[in-house]
C-alpha cells in the first residue's frame, strides 16, 4: 500500500512538473483528472512554484553584482 502511495505522489510531481513546461500528454492527463486528487495537485503545484521562485531568486543574486 505505501508503493501505491509513493508511486501517486511521484505520479502527481511528474505530472505538475510537466504542465509547468506544457508537455503533459493526453493519456497523463485523462489519468489525473479521473485517478488524482486535487489537494495533491494543488501541493505539488505550490511546491513548484517555490522551488521556481527560488532558482530565479539565486540567478539573480548570482549575476547581478553584491
Amino acid at each position: 500500500m505505501t508503493d501505491k502511495k509513493t508511486n501517486n505522489l511521484k505520479e502527481t510531481f511528474k505530472s505538475v512538473g510537466a504542465a509547468f513546461f506544457g508537455v503533459q500528454s493526453n493519456k497523463n492527463r485523462e489519468r489525473d483528472f479521473n485517478q488524482g486528487k486535487l489537494s495533491h495537485f494543488i501541493i505539488a503545484g505550490l511546491i513548484g512554484v517555490l522551488i521556481f521562485i527560488a532558482s530565479l531568486v539565486a540567478v539573480v543574486s548570482l549575476v547581478l553584482p553584491g
